[in-house]
């Protein structure tokens, strides 16, 4: 489904907070894309195979990050223990 939004700033509110959609059961098989041209696609996928190739050659000392591609750049997203998401939902 494609959404055209008038509003730049409701844009970028929504895609501010669309990564709350992972934590909701009810939408975790729904996401939220810019429109991107031919060329951006592109761009795109080849970093997305970048990012597969890094994460494939991490070493035992790297596995508490991995990378993603977020807003057409490379960056590396740390992971969380368990022991903090447990200690996060008690509190």
């Amino acid at each position: 489904m494609k959404v055209r939004i008038r509003s730049q700033v409701a844009v970028e509110e929504i895609m501010a907070k669309k990564v709350k959609l992972a934590d909701d059961n009810e939408h975790k098989d729904m996401w939220i894309k810019r429109d991107m041209n031919l060329e951006d696609r592109e761009k795109e996928k080849v970093l997305r195979s970048e990012t597969k190739e890094k994460n494939k050659k991490r070493t035992e000392i790297e596995k508490n990050f991995y990378w993603r591609v977020v807003d057409m750049r490379l960056k590396k997203w740390y992971q969380r223990k368990k022991e903090e998401v447990v200690g996060e939902a008690r509190n």
